[in-house]
């Protein structure tokens, strides 16, 4: 089955998720078309092209399966409004191989509705993959909007930047928010959220359909200390006050709790939505971020999850 070119591969890939959604999960073929986003005729054909490809036995034959498994349960035990999880490399656990080409065939359903939508987008490495596997487009009708600033410390543009790219890629109009991630001070924050353009952008963030982040861990690999948000000191202090991650720099406990301190009092970044009924996705992988998008499952900060098998399963079994 596997000696086929990438196109035959990737509709063989299509074929063992319609016949999943069918036979394991019991959707209709009008809620499968719904799912993968193809008309009903095409679900009907991909469900036959399993069966006429032997996929379908005792059990659905594909490395598919196991990832699609993994993704119901993790969306029956935190209510998730969706859930894609991507097959692991057995050679490299922590890869991200996969996240990004997943990621980006999400994003891409987004735009290619004829209806406008609003996306709201943080930034970092992952995002930042995600972004530069779409393939050009035209989505005049769309609006991208950063959730947080694009500057550094020093002023300089941020190299994880995600809405000017992507808003060139995909000819989109877009609102990047010129604004430091996490101000000096208090008193500077209150000044910088107080702007006109910046109280439009956060406005435009509370009307969007869908949003989409990346999820940092604290360690010495934090996004917040490799990127120079933060210094070593500040790094073991929030770790002192219970830091578990950080989503578009605002500080989180292990249950998914906002902490209440200086660091999190100075974050200039749109604010979280607890339990929001758009969808937000969190993108990441990783052994060294399960505490981190255990932590944002469990506090409802996320309530979409694109990850790959080996952190799904280290996810499950934290309870």
């Amino acid at each position: 089955m596997y000696n086929k070119s990438n196109t035959e591969l990737k509709r063989l890939e299509d074929a063992a998720r319609a016949a999943w959604l069918y036979y394991v999960a019991e959707n209709t073929q009008d809620e499968i078309a719904q799912k993968l986003d193809v008309s009903r005729q095409s679900a009907q054909r991909l469900v036959a092209l399993a069966v006429s490809e032997e996929l379908i036995k005792v059990r659905l034959d594909h490395p598919i399966t196991q990832c699609m498994e993994l993704a119901q349960q993790l969306k029956n035990k935190f209510n998730l409004i969706d859930c894609e999880i991507v097959p692991s490399d057995p050679s490299s656990v922590d890869s991200n191989h996969g996240l990004a080409q997943c990621g980006a065939a999400l994003i891409e359903r987004y735009l290619k509705s004829e209806v406008p939508q609003t996306l709201a987008f943080g930034t970092g490495r992952a995002l930042k993959a995600c972004i530069d596997e779409l393939p050009s487009m035209q989505c005049q009708q769309h609006k991208i909007v950063s959730l947080l600033g694009n500057m550094m410390a020093d002023g300089s543009a941020s190299a994880f930047d995600i809405v000017v790219t992507m808003a060139n890629r995909i000819n989109a109009k877009h609102y990047p928010m010129p604004l430091p991630v996490v101000a000096s001070s208090v008193a500077e924050k209150h000044i910088l959220l107080n702007l006109k353009p910046v109280k439009s952008i956060f406005s435009l963030i509370e009307q969007a359909d869908a949003i989409f982040v990346g999820i940092g861990q604290m360690s010495e690999n934090s996004p917040l200390l490799v990127d120079g948000f933060i210094n070593h000191t500040e790094l073991n202090a929030v770790k002192k006050d219970g830091a578990q991650g950080e989503i578009i720099s605002w500080l989180y406990d292990k249950n998914g709790q906002l902490l209440t301190n200086m660091a999190n009092e100075r974050v200039v970044s749109a604010p979280l939505t607890i339990n929001s009924t758009k969808p937000v996705y969190g993108i990441a992988a990783g052994l060294e971020k399960v505490q981190a998008i255990h932590a944002a499952l469990k506090g409802k900060l996320i309530n979409s999850l694109i990850t790959n098998e080996y952190t799904a399963k280290c996810i499950l079994k934290l309870g």
